[in-house]
């Protein structure tokens, strides 16, 4: 978020003594910020309910707001949890949001009558609060426009794993706010140009991939057209690595089926809540049951995707993916034959091709799972996800992929194909994973001519070696 020095208000607003709240509130460019993002007054909305939900189940409050507050109200876009019909804001005097706008940072309250930034407010005892667990929502260009909560009656910890997860979800918020406003402006323009697609092609992938102890990954997402830095529409390939829990960790690869607008709303309901769940469920499987659920149950688009995921973690850890079963969902039977040595973790595929293991030796492996794909049009099934176990030692390498790699092909030539690309994957033996997706990716272009039938992600997680 962009930091920026709070601004004077030149007139505060009538009946709201200024030294009650942050001059962040009345900032006139935070102000109109808030005008921008459309929110104020309109009636609740599927996309931010769901989320609401989300946290609710995550975290087992009993209420979720999602809050937009200019100077002198917080408006509830979303409330979760409270009497139909009633009245949807309150006074940002009263609101915990008018912290969350004055810091630009989480406020975590476990016992909100003795933490003394909101044992004050009136919304403590008019919604019965017993602890609280806000983070901010920030407009596109870096503007807190108020705050995505959860209550509790009663004072309660929350949880690394749900504060984390809470925290992805106002990210999500914010996410869908920044779409929503480029949409318009380009709708007023009538120009979705490449500059707009590129800049919500980029919300859907992570910036950067964090640094995962002992592993050296690296990632890519490569347009049809290689000859241009970005199309001119967004496509549904998308790509994540985060950590889960303690030591755990999980890698993602998915595709949405098609471009524009209505892949990229699938593409950010699946990074949300693939998110989300892999914080709650051990297993890969239930966390793309879950994700069906909520493709289902919200219906932004009729387009199915594919999705590839694998949860692992050091191998002898104890909340490693090997020895933890998550909130029932796993069995805890040890399987795999880790060693002490590397990651050992489970995989799960909706009818995504299937990853491969390069070895140390260059040995090339595949892992599969069955699955079918994720449709809005097919109801959830868990019978129709299954986990593989694998086990990486130091030196191996784990490839996810989208299919733009193995159907590249020159004009009605072969594809590349799975076993050239299993070939080609081989032939990397020893090189680092950044390296090793330039190798990949220069073969199949040369098998091509260059050419590409569709946009292509690349990620590789390898176990550092292990020093001589």
């Amino acid at each position: 978020m962009t930091t920026r020095k709070a601004v004077l208000p030149t007139a505060v607003p009538a009946g709201v003594p200024a030294g009650e709240l942050p001059n962040a509130v009345f900032d006139p460019a935070r102000l109109a910020a808030v005008a921008a993002s459309g929110l104020l007054d309109t009636a609740p909305e599927g996309a931010f309910d769901d989320l609401a939900q989300l946290a609710l189940v995550i975290t087992g409050a009993q209420k979720a707001f999602f809050t937009v507050a200019d100077g002198r109200r917080s408006f509830w876009k979303a409330a979760l949890g409270i009497e139909p019909g009633g009245a949807r804001e309150n006074d940002i005097r009263d609101s915990p949001c008018h912290v969350l706008i004055g810091t630009g940072k989480e406020l975590i309250a476990e016992n909100a009558a003795t933490d003394p930034r909101v044992r004050d407010l009136a919304a403590v005892d008019a919604l019965g609060i017993g602890a609280w667990a806000g983070f901010p929502v920030v407009s596109p260009d870096g503007h807190v426009l108020g705050g995505f909560c959860v209550v509790d009656k009663d004072p309660r910890p929350f949880t690394g794993e749900q504060s984390h997860a809470l925290r992805t979800l106002a990210r999500s918020v914010s996410s869908e706010i920044a779409l929503r406003q480029a949409l318009r402006q380009a709708r007023a323009s009538g120009d979705a140009s490449a500059a707009l697609a590129r800049t919500l092609q980029d919300s859907l992938l992570p910036p950067r991939l964090p640094n995962a102890p002992g592993l050296d990954v690296a990632a890519v997402h490569l347009p049809a057209d290689a000859t241009e830095a970005a199309g001119t529409e967004v496509v549904g390939d998308f790509y994540d690595l985060f950590r889960t829990r303690g030591e755990s960790w999980c890698a993602v690869m998915g595709d949405v089926c098609g471009k524009g607008i209505d892949a990229a709303k699938v593409t950010a309901l699946a990074r949300y809540t693939l998110r989300a769940e892999a914080t709650q469920h051990a297993r890969p499987a239930t966390v793309l049951h879950r994700l069906h659920e909520a493709v289902t149950g919200q219906r932004v688009s009729e387009r199915f995707l594919t999705v590839a995921l694998a949860a692992f973690g050091p191998d002898g850890a104890e909340d490693g993916s090997r020895s933890r079963s998550g909130n029932g969902d796993g069995d805890g039977d040890g399987d795999g034959d880790g060693d002490g040595n590397g990651i050992v973790g489970r995989y799960a595929s909706a009818g995504h091709p299937p990853a491969l293991i390069r070895r140390a030796d260059g040995t090339v492996e595949e892992l599969n799972a069955a699955g079918m794909l994720l449709s809005p049009l097919l109801p959830p099934a868990r019978d129709h996800l299954e986990d593989t176990v694998f086990h990486l030692r130091p030196g191996d390498a784990l490839l996810l992929y989208t299919d733009g790699i193995t159907e590249a092909r020159d004009g009605r030539g072969p594809l590349f194909g799975e076993e050239r690309l299993a070939d080609a994957l081989a032939a990397t033996h020893g090189a680092d994973a950044a390296t090793t997706l330039s190798m990949l990716w220069q073969r199949a272009s040369e098998h091509s001519g260059g050419q590409a039938a569709d946009d292509t992600a690349l990620m590789l997680v390898r176990v550092t070696p292990a020093l001589p």
